[in-house]
């Protein structure tokens, strides 16, 4: 909720365009851009099962149809323009080409996996080498950023990059097996962690994320800069799965360490999301975006955040899936790691 007493007689108002906006990430800027006072307009395909909030704009385009987009934007010019769903090179392109000359900023969603992996020291700055050989979706974020770039340097295009990591809402789940190893421990079965489950994690609330994000735009000064945004809180994976553990009513999880490259070589899907990112320990400085966001704390701590999304799934029990092809992989890399296979 925003503090009336930092709300929209504080913040000049700007006018800002969404590409995305009801996403993890999004839902919590648009909210707190809509109740600073901001004029936020959200371009999507409609969709979206999240509510936009009261007072601002959705204009339906399929954000890949350049003609689509232009026939509802016009000629509309915008403070800010922040590109959630651009994943590729050639979807970079598209929105490069769609905004250059219409906004002050362009601000890209990148993402801190792009971060070298492993990582040769840390804390992770923004000036650590984006380097990951293990997990596509990185690369292509990494090549997003140098198209990107290369149009701040050679016509002066407005780039501001973001770079979260693991950032979550209630409806997301931080462990590999997201319901089904709430379901595991809540049936007294043995749940699978990778490695040896001692690297060290950032887990991020969006509505934390959403402070800083959200103060960054329209922001001259952000202007060819990166930054990353995260909590400053890290955890070892064993605790975040006794987190919750403790938020579903089974505070002695049976936890069984499997090593990354055995889950990768049996799920290569979940193998380079392993190998590119979560086996690694990520500890990140945010005294860069803290520079500029001075107010910026992240306060939610991931105990609160387990807490509130087992709360949420217990009530949308539909919402309950159990992946049986994860609960024959849990129970097969499991039963051999118990007997040292």
């Amino acid at each position: 909720m925003v503090d009336p007493l930092h709300a929209a007689d504080t913040v000049a108002p700007r006018t800002i365009l969404f590409l995305g906006g009801t996403g993890v990430i999004s839902t919590a800027a648009a909210e707190l851009a809509a109740g600073l006072g901001h004029r936020l307009t959200i371009l999507n395909r409609g969709r979206s099962t999240r509510p936009v909030p009261e007072g601002v704009e959705v204009v339906a385009a399929d954000v890949r149809d350049a003609a689509s987009v232009r026939d509802v934007l016009g000629g509309r010019e915008f403070d800010a323009v922040a590109d959630f769903i651009a994943y590729t090179p050639d979807q970079a392109q598209a929105s490069l080409d769609l905004f250059r000359g219409r906004t002050g900023q362009y601000v890209f969603i990148s993402s801190a996996s792009a971060y070298q992996k492993p990582p040769s020291r840390l804390p992770i700055r923004e000036s650590t080498p984006l380097k990951n050989p293990f997990w596509q979706y990185s690369r292509d974020k990494i090549a997003c950023e140098e198209l990107l770039y290369r149009a701040y340097r050679e016509e002066d295009f407005p780039l501001t990059v973001v770079r979260p990591s693991h950032t979550y809402d209630r409806t997301k789940i931080a462990m590999v097996g997201g319901w089904t190893d709430i379901h595991r421990m809540r049936s007294g079965l043995p749940v699978m962690v990778h490695g040896d489950g001692t690297s060290l994690w950032t887990l991020t609330h969006s509505r934390d994320f959403a402070k800083a994000f959200v103060g960054l735009l329209g922001r001259p000064q952000a202007v060819g800069e990166s930054y990353t945004i995260t909590s400053d809180e890290y955890l070892p994976w064993n605790q975040i799965y006794r987190l919750f553990a403790r938020a579903a009513g089974t505070p002695e999880p049976d936890l069984v360490h499997v090593a990354s490259e055995t889950i990768a070589a049996h799920s290569p899907e979940l193998g380079s999301n392993l190998l590119g990112d979560r086996s690694h320990s990520v500890i990140f400085d945010n005294t860069k975006i803290k520079s500029l966001v001075p107010d910026y704390t992240a306060t939610i701590p991931f105990a609160d955040g387990a807490r509130e999304i087992v709360r949420w799934y217990d009530a949308n029990p539909g919402l309950q899936v159990v992946d049986r092809s994860y609960m024959d992989l849990s129970d097969r890399l499991t039963g051999w790691a118990r007997k040292g296979v």
